[in-house]
Formats: structure tokens, C-alpha cells, sequence
């Protein structure tokens, strides 16, 4: 198999190209140079938003079996893309996300449920709904719906994250001492460690697979509880040489939580209170499709100790995308709920 892969150099790019690497195939990257690729792929260079940006590729006569492209931004970015390559590639990838569906979506949510209004093709950024909206239909235009899959992500977790999230937690329970930690512990999650996420995406494309996918773990594959413990095992304890001691986790109510005034999701990655709309869109998708169709989730301890690992090999500090916003709690903040 022939693929190019636009990006390829971070986190979900990255995994798809250690993933196809890994299965003997052909690779081609086509990125800005900012970050080395994985060893083992050709590089073309090219800056998509840039006047004749697509050069290095519209100079080429090379052709592929799939392009998997993630862009998350203005959706005529994915549109030149898809046009200039449906004559020269059989099928296309977009990386999407349940974040197109209508807002709020229902507990439950499958591919059919409706999607966000007033996205185009055409569009420059707007937000980030109708940006990865806009990403679908310029693919569906340009290569019609029999040679499109849309794979529906939702949370990403695992090795070379760019967004902070489990990178925050890892880096709290490293600080040690009380961690706030929010309720209830049993809570369902739902997240796909970005590797499960890579090896499923090439499955499909071999397979044949077309259409949207939500491409997430079943609701409850992990739970607050087993996410925290495994962060704490990991980086948070005696060994670990925490500055205030092994971390402890202090469970706390979401009444507690929300009272203090602390924003679920951006302030405590990965948690929201449940009952809420966001807890549904962001942790109860009906992801049947995918599992049917192969989708296989690795234990949330090794997706923790493995980021874990991939941080100390780096020095401790994740990268961090410059257009997501910083997440995590302020120390005084958590140590204002807990008493201290």
C-alpha cells in the first residue's frame, strides 16, 4: 500500500505513520519541515495555507492508494487538497470529529444523528464544529462518498500528545501530594488511545471501509478512577520522587467541583460532570460501527504508562499545539477545594 500523509510529524499523523510504517508500507509525508518525521518515509515540503502551497505535490506524478489527512482549520485547506489528488490517489481519509454532530447531541449519538449547520468547503476557520464539517464535504465532494472514510474521533489519548491532557494529569501526580480529583470515580469514559486509532483507520482503508465512523473506546472502557489510579502508579508514586509526597488522590463531588467555579474539560482534562450535555457528546457515542468493524482498545493503564515513558524520554515537557488552548488546574486553586 502507497499512502501519503498530509501532516504526519505529530501525534495522530505521526501514529498513522509509525502504524503503516510497521505494516511494510509505502509512505509518503508532506509537511512544513517544522518536526522531523518518522525514520523510513519520503518528505515533500509544502505549507498548505500558503499561495502555491501544494506545489511539491501538484509537481509530482506519483500516485497513492489513500491519503489520510487530519487538517483541523479552515475546511478550503482540505478542499484544494482533495481536488488536486482525486485523480491521483483511490481513496481518501479525513480525521474528523463527534464534534460535528448538532449540539447538543443525545446520549447515545450514532453516525446518522444530524450534523452542525452552515459548514462549507469553501469556508476560511470559523470554529472548530463546522471546520472539521467543512473538512468532510470537501472530501465527499472531490472523491465522493464510495472512496471517502470519515473517521469521528473523539478524546485522543496516548504518546505525543499536543493538546496537555493526560500530560497535565501525568505532570500533577509527579508534583505530588493532595491531587484533586473529580467525582465520582466510577464515571464512564470514553477516549481512543491514538494508536488503536491509527491501526483501526489503515484496517478500514484495507477492508475497503467507507463512510463516518465514531472512532472512540465503548463508554466505560476506562473510568475516572482507573485513568487517576493508573496516572498515580505511573508518575505519582514514593519512587517517583514527588516534591510534596505520593500523590493522593481526593475524590470530590462535581457539585464541589463546579461550585468552586472550575471549568470541567479545559481546567480537569478529560473530566466533565455527569448528566451534563457535555458528558453525553464527549463520553457516550455509540460506537458499535467501529467495533464491529474491528476497532480494538488497549487497556487505559498502558495507554498512561506509555505516555508516561515517551514523556521521559523527551525531557518531561509535552509539546503543545500553539492553537488549542493550555489546560490544567492552578495549584492554589485546587488547594483552596481541598482545604489547604
Amino acid at each position: 500500500m502507497r499512502l501519503l500523509m498530509l501532516g504526519g510529524t505529530e501525534f495522530v499523523g505521526r501514529a498513522v505513520v509509525e502504524a503503516a510504517l510497521a505494516r511494510g508500507w509505502d509512505v509518503t509525508v508532506f509537511h512544513r519541515g517544522r518536526h522531523e518525521p518518522p525514520a523510513g518515509v519520503r518528505s515533500l515540503y509544502g505549507d498548505r495555507t500558503a499561495p502555491d502551497g501544494l506545489a511539491a505535490l501538484a509537481g509530482t506524478e506519483e500516485e497513492w492508494d489513500v491519503v489520510v489527512d487530519t487538517w483541523s482549520a479552515a475546511p478550503r485547506v482540505v478542499r484544494d487538497s482533495a481536488r488536486l489528488l482525486a485523480g491521483r490517489a483511490r481513496r481518501y481519509v479525513y480525521v474528523s470529529s463527534c464534534s460535528v454532530y448538532a449540539w447538543p447531541p443525545a446520549a447515545g449519538y450514532d453516525e446518522d444523528g444530524p450534523v452542525v449547520e452552515g459548514a462549507s468547503a469553501d469556508a476560511e476557520q470559523t470554529d472548530y464544529a463546522r471546520d472539521k464539517r467543512g473538512g468532510e464535504l470537501a472530501v465527499l465532494e472531490a472523491f465522493g462518498a464510495e472512496r471517502a472514510l470519515l473517521v469521528r474521533a473523539g478524546l485522543i489519548l496516548g504518546p505525543y500528545e499536543n493538546i496537555g491532557r493526560l500530560p497535565w494529569w501525568l505532570d500533577r501526580m509527579a508534583r505530588g501530594g493532595p491531587v484533586l480529583a473529580p467525582g465520582p470515580r466510577e464515571l464512564p469514559l470514553q477516549y481512543v488511545d491514538v494508536r488503536d486509532l491509527a491501526e483501526w483507520t489503515l484496517g478500514a482503508v484495507e477492508a475497503g471501509a467507507e463512510g463516518a465512523y465514531n472512532v472512540i473506546s465503548p463508554s466505560g472502557h476506562a473510568t475516572m478512577g482507573a485513568l487517576l489510579d493508573a496516572c498515580v502508579q505511573v508518575a505519582g508514586g514514593p519512587a517517583a520522587g514527588a516534591a510534596e509526597g505520593p500523590a493522593e488522590l481526593r475524590w470530590t463531588d462535581p457539585e464541589v467541583v463546579l461550585a468552586a467555579g472550575i471549568e470541567p474539560w479545559i481546567q480537569l482534562p478529560v473530566w466533565v460532570p455527569p448528566g451534563s450535555e457535555s458528558y453525553d457528546a464527549m463520553h457516550q457515542a455509540d460506537v458499535s460501527r467501529a467495533v464491529r468493524d474491528g476497532l480494538r482498545c488497549r487497556p487505559v493503564a498502558e495507554t498512561v504508562a506509555d505516555t508516561w515513558s515517551w514523556l521521559q524520554d523527551i525531557g518531561g515537557t509535552a509539546p503543545q499545539r500553539p492553537d488549542r488552548p493550555v489546560v490544567g488546574l492552578d495549584p492554589s486553586v485546587e488547594a483552596k477545594v481541598l482545604g489547604g
